[in-house]
């Protein structure tokens, strides 16, 4: 990899970390918990960075002198919110260091960095580590290291990024507000999305990449953080406030602005106040607003008025949790399936949550104790519905305060005729016992194609064949699907038994299932028959008969 890099490739570095985190802005909202969760920090960083790339992309020259005018620039005019604020404190500082070079080696962007990291703290009254602050703080001391070993960008930024994770983690140790949610912190990530996106820009990797979730990012299915609302602290002061002041008067000075900055950590705390003679942000939290703006008109006019009440985004947060918890049901449910029609099944007989899995797709245990989790109940029945997933949902009893109760369903048809008999009015024991009942009265099987030729189970199989299995063993087979599944159905019946029903998969249309439905009816007539849509793959049809 080159030891340095030019203007042009600065330009373009910029535009995939803005590309880069505005692809994981979601996942940053859903880690802000302070000081109260509202969810902004993706979005308020976002809009920073966005504001800075486009006075770069406006920008007419590539020397270093312009790109860095405009990255500070374009970062301090769109920032938004308190950790738009500090982001755009450390591209300035950064933006310093850059405008004086020809060309940015190893040893120039770790001086920039901590030029960054330098302006960031300044920019606000008291410092709190756990936070942003903290993080490029970190990253800037060992870019200074890592300049030092790697005169190229490849070990210079990898060693970077993995300081940077590493400190990452760290910020629920080091404020509590995170600890109690469970969460790093939302502008610390933020930071870190913007650095993958240099390298990647710097490397011209594809740029629409997101976080990858089981390695860097540890989020649940919709790319969102679980938080625990729980003991978040109290709000002190209730108006988050946010302004610009421009047009300053002829007399302002810069001893002007830290006077206000003085003012304004009298009548509040988280303030920023950062600026020049050309014009003023301002972030605080307060419970006079009014004094805040009037102390900023003092030196000039107001512009892009701001003041959010915190008390009551807190008031409706907390009325909600209560809600959810007065709304905790004794048991629930949670049931492994795929195809969409057999998770309609599951969700009608009143499964809380459904996680996708099955055969060829084996959910972990972290998967099962997270979907209980969600669960409004601390009693939580779990229908693994395969043999092979029985063992994980064991183990999950281990990742979760809930109370896991297995019912080892090894198919979706032990699985369905199990959760029929919950009753609601039952204790825990009753349920285990008629659920295990249940299911065990249920003869389940499958039709689906041999993918190899083979001898097993008395059956001489070429590849593609149709194949039918009952109780893990192979019963039937056809060149035909239809013909593979009467033939199956022959061998699970026995005169006890009068209920037949079949969820046919992707590859079977409707007709074709009729069709079935109605031969299976002719040959028994004392039985009920029945097709659902199961939209399953890889079997053409699951078979449940009773």
């Amino acid at each position: 990899m080159d030891k340095s890099f030019n203007g042009a490739t600065f330009r373009r570095m910029v535009n995939a970390a803005n590309i880069y985190l505005e692809n994981n802005r979601k996942y940053i909202d859903s880690l802000n918990v302070y000081p109260v969760p509202d969810g902004d920090t993706g979005n308020n960083m976002s809009m920073t960075f966005k504001s800075a790339t486009k006075e770069i992309n406006e920008c007419q020259t590539n020397n270093f002198d312009g790109l860095a005018e405009a990255l500070g620039k374009g970062a301090m005019r769109g920032a938004r919110g308190n950790s738009g604020v500090i982001l755009s404190q450390i591209l300035r500082g950064m933006s310093i260091e850059i405008a004086k070079q020809t060309e940015i080696t190893t040893k120039i962007f770790a001086k920039a960095m901590k030029s960054g990291a330098e302006y960031a703290y300044k920019a606000v009254s008291i410092p709190k580590e756990g936070t942003i602050l903290t993080v490029i703080r970190v990253m800037a001391e060992s870019a200074e290291a890592a300049a030092k070993k790697h005169a190229d960008f490849e070990g210079f930024f990898d060693q970077v990024l993995k300081t940077g994770e590493e400190i990452l983690e760290q910020t629920p140790e080091l404020l509590p507000v995170l600890k109690s949610a469970g969460v790093v912190d939302a502008g610390g990530r933020g930071l870190l999305v913007i650095f993958n996106g240099f390298y990647k820009g710097l490397i011209n990797e594809d740029e629409s990449l997101t976080i990858k979730e089981a390695e860097e990012a540890k989020v649940i299915e919709d790319n969102l953080a679980i938080i625990n609302y729980e003991n978040l602290a109290d709000i002190q002061f209730a108006y988050c406030t946010e302004f610009m002041v421009i047009e300053l008067n002829k007399k302002t000075t810069i001893s002007d602005i830290d006077k206000l900055r003085e003012k304004l950590m009298a009548i509040g705390d988280s303030v920023i106040c950062v600026g020049d003679l050309s014009f003023i942000k301002i972030h605080v939290h307060t419970n006079e607003p009014n004094k805040a703006l009037g102390y900023a008109l003092e030196l000039g006019e107001i512009h892009n008025i701001k003041i959010e009440n915190m008390v009551q985004q807190n008031r409706e947060l907390k009325a909600a949790q209560a809600k959810a918890n007065q709304n905790t049901k004794p048991f629930g449910m949670v049931a492994v399936a795929t195809g969409e029609g057999i998770k309609a099944v599951f969700k009608d007989l009143g499964a809380d949550q459904i996680i996708e899995g099955g055969q060829t797709m084996n959910p972990s245990a972290e998967d099962i104790a997270q979907a209980v989790d969600k669960v409004p109940s601390d009693h939580v029945f779990v229908f693994p519905n395969n043999k092979n997933i029985i063992m994980a949902a064991e183990q999950a009893k281990n990742l979760t305060k809930r109370f896991i109760h297995v019912i080892p369903t090894v198919s979706i048809p032990e699985g369905i005729s199990a959760m029929l008999a919950f009753n609601m009015d039952s204790t825990v024991e009753e349920n285990i016992e008629a659920m295990n009942t249940a299911r065990n009265s249920v003869v389940s099987g499958a039709v689906t194609y041999a993918v190899r030729t083979t001898h097993i189970d008395g059956f001489d199989l070429r590849e593609g064949d149709i194949i039918g299995l009952a109780n893990g063993e192979i019963k039937a087979k056809d060149k035909l699907v239809n013909d593979a599944t009467i033939k199956l159905v022959e061998q699970m019946m026995n005169e006890d038994r009068v209920n037949i029903t079949l969820f046919y998969g992707d590859g079977v249309k409707e007709e074709e299932a009729n069709e079935l439905c109605e031969k299976l009816q002719e040959k028994f007539p004392e039985c009920e028959v029945s097709v659902i849509p199961g939209n399953q793959p890889v079997y053409y049809y699951l078979i449940s008969v009773e």
